[in-house]
């Protein structure tokens, strides 16, 4: 019989995973907590026609990626492949705008694109991404490319590239799209089939090409710094500045364009070490014009997303927070349901608590109670219990001590720390 598997290019998240994903939510939940974000929680699936007009038809994401379908009232449905755009059509649907001048909200989930699967990419992966409506920067955007600095340092992630560029935004766009248009023209030829497509709908999308023939070509096209206007280049300046007066470490990249069309002005990306050639931890920018071409008023926007399954395979194995602080073992089989009382007395005191009732040697117990990584080991005997106390054994400097059970959980609460 066919042995049943998961669909190519989605996979399982099994306890040991799902203990350091559990990790990451929880820091980046305390990180932008603390600056002031909410959760907004989405649908996993939207109208088709929601991330045509956002993300933009001539995209890769678009064009090859979407998992649509046609649902039984004949409305043609998604399965998100991003959060930024799930998000503006919550804030537009909910009239957010109206209710309040600036507002700052953060996401976590899964996402669905039809890519071809690789180390770190995934056809169902998860993201956590941060949107601000309403603030036209350039000083949110120094802020919130500093939290994620911070964020990825507090999982231990400190090997990172901080690329930072602007898009311009009106008339720089116009002029600059021009000015690609007339350097590729005459190297159409040369141009792979792709970006021979894209020099007549989206030639910024070039830039971003990974095909040698095109990067070849790139090395010398015009820089989008170039063209910056007055008010472009002045927010370029400020941001340049906020981030300098942050500490936050960046490098200019005028090549930065990533795979998404709704940009303008502020764009950025962290690179980290992953280990294969997804190299790309996070990245975001601001969205100015996405509202307005959704039907809302004008409303500055600026975001970010990070890819949790890049996060885990940069991150170092000792950044993942224990999940028990307490083993409690014994080998008399008269002690087993003493055992469960105890560990139950614990865990309502607030420690995380796990009891091996097998039955099995206490040198196999003592085996499997350092695979689980708990610092602590109690175990219970018949002649400890009658004197009122358990053996403590602490795993990392192999000191053992009594214990009185009266007042235990205050005391292995006071050693944890």
């Amino acid at each position: 019989m066919t042995k049943v598997r998961a669909i190519k290019g989605m996979h399982d998240a099994l306890p040991e995973d799902s203990r350091r994903f559990r990790s990451i939510e929880e820091r980046f939940r305390s990180v932008v907590t603390r600056h002031g974000f909410g959760e907004v929680r989405t649908p996993i699936v939207e109208p088709t026609e929601l991330f045509v007009r956002s993300i933009g038809e001539a995209t890769d994401i678009v064009e090859k990626e979407m998992y649509s379908f046609v649902d039984k009232g004949d409305d043609s449905l998604t399965l998100r492949p991003e959060g930024t755009a799930s998000a503006v059509r919550a804030y537009l649907e909910h009239q957010v705008g109206a209710k309040e001048p600036v507002s700052k909200w953060f996401y976590l989930g899964p996402m669905y694109r039809r890519e071809r699967p690789a180390k770190g990419r995934y056809r169902q992966f998860h993201q956590a991404g941060v949107e601000v409506y309403g603030d036209p920067g350039p000083f949110i955007d120094a802020e919130i490319i500093d939290m994620a600095v911070r964020f990825l340092r507090e999982l231990g992630i400190a090997d990172i590239q901080v690329l930072v560029n602007s898009l311009g935004s009106g008339d720089t766009r116009d002029r600059y799209r021009a000015a690609l248009v007339d350097y590729y023209t005459p190297h159409v030829a040369t141009l792979s089939e792709d970006s021979q497509r894209r020099l007549g709908t989206n030639p910024l999308r070039i830039l971003d090409s990974k095909d040698p023939r095109d990067q070849a070509l790139t090395a010398d096209a015009p820089k989008i710094l170039e063209f910056l206007g007055p008010d472009d280049q002045a927010h370029w300046d400020g941001l340049r500045a906020t981030l300098d007066a942050l500490g936050t470490p960046y490098t200019v990249d005028p090549g930065l364009v990533r795979g998404l069309d709704y940009y303008t002005r502020t764009l950025f990306e962290v690179k980290g070490d992953t280990g294969g050639a997804q190299n790309a931890l996070l990245g975001g920018g601001r969205y100015d014009n996405m509202i307005a071409e959704l039907g809302g008023p004008s409303t500055p926007s600026f975001g970010f997303a990070l890819g949790m399954e890049r996060l885990l395979l940069a991150m170092p194995e000792s950044a993942s927070e224990r999940t028990l602080d307490v083993v409690v073992l014994t080998a008399s089989p008269a002690m087993r349901a003493r055992a469960v009382v105890l560990a139950r007395d614990l865990r309502d005191a607030g420690l995380r608590v796990e009891g091996d009732l097998r039955g099995t040697s206490l040198k196999s117990q003592f085996r499997r109670a350092d695979k689980l990584g708990a610092p602590i080991v109690l175990i219970l005997g018949e002649s400890e219990l009658e004197r009122g106390v358990v053996t403590c054994k602490e795993l990392a400097t192999s000191t053992q001590s009594e214990l009185p059970l009266e007042g235990l959980a205050a005391e292995l609460t006071r050693r944890l720390r």
